[in-house]
């Protein structure tokens, strides 16, 4: 009896010593005690995120976090706090959320049904598709004329799994970032280069001459852009998502899409009715 009760007793002792099993993340206390708001974002994709020739981190994504995500979270934990950048990529961002090595990625991750079996995604942001970017004169004018050529994306994006998938005749050359991949198209070492439209055309705007350049084709994906944070931390998700609806109400999140994408903005792309709708459906309006 005394050997059973000392084997319990040791049991009892090992079970309260172990952690909880799927402790569920609370970024918001985390956050707290830190003071600092870590986000994953991107260096070379404008407007959306980038180093500037000041050297200074911009961006619409970053904006987006600045002025409408964290009052929300200085309101959720009762202070101050600071946002902190961090670079992430396609294939470094969802590790560097598990790690906890950032708190948010804020940049141009599309919220698809496979990535959200491993993160939690904020009301939509952005909506944009796929296209391709080529020289001026290039045979290539979409989807199905790229049987046989060269197309560079960026490594674990939306689009290479779709053209693995779904175009397997196409000669895929995978790249780690953005410009990487268009490097390789000023080089001639590739065809075309595919990604989301709106990012081409960021890439088209900055390169050393616009013209020579085109985007073609309609949308061979549609790529619905989120910010993405640890699974499950819901306290964490209602905060940022918060911040996002109170924009859309408000119309601040207009206003900062105006900054970018405006006329004058960094990179003209007016707002199509449909997107609005898209954008404010997620709201109830």
């Amino acid at each position: 009896m005394k050997r059973m009760l000392s084997v319990i007793g040791i049991l009892a002792l090992a079970l309260a010593l172990a952690p909880p099993a799927q402790a569920q993340p609370d970024t918001l206390a985390k956050i707290k005690e830190t003071g600092v708001l870590t986000i994953g974002t991107r260096t070379g994709s404008p407007p959306f995120a980038y180093v500037n020739k000041n050297n200074e981190w911009v961006g619409f994504s970053i904006d987006l976090v600045e002025m409408l995500v964290k009052p929300e979270v200085q309101k959720a934990i009762g202070k101050p706090i600071k946002v902190e950048k961090k670079e992430s990529t396609p294939p470094t961002r969802i590790p560097l959320l598990s790690s906890n090595a950032v708190d948010l990625i804020a940049g141009t991750m599309t919220d698809t049904p496979q990535r959200r079996e491993v993160v939690d995604f904020s009301l939509t942001f952005f909506y944009t598709g796929a296209q391709f970017l080529v020289k001026k004169g290039s045979p290539i004018k979409g989807v199905n004329d790229i049987a046989g050529k060269r197309i560079a994306t960026q490594q674990a994006s939306t689009n290479a799994k779709i053209l693995r998938e779904k175009y397997p005749q196409a000669q895929l050359r995978e790249f780690p970032d953005q410009p990487a991949a268009f490097q390789a198209l000023l080089q001639g070492q590739v065809d075309a280069f595919t990604n989301d439209g709106i990012q081409l055309a960021g890439l088209k705007a900055k390169a050393p001459n616009p013209a020579e350049w085109e985007i073609v084709g309609d949308f061979y994906s549609e790529e619905p852009y989120g910010m993405a944070m640890r699974k499950g931390d819901t306290k964490f998700k209602a905060a940022v998502d918060a911040g996002l609806k109170n924009g859309f109400e408000s119309g601040k999140y207009f206003e900062i899409y105006e900054k970018w994408f405006g006329p004058k903005g960094e990179l003209p792309y007016p707002m199509s009715a449909q997107v609005k709708a898209y954008l404010l459906k997620q709201i109830g309006k």
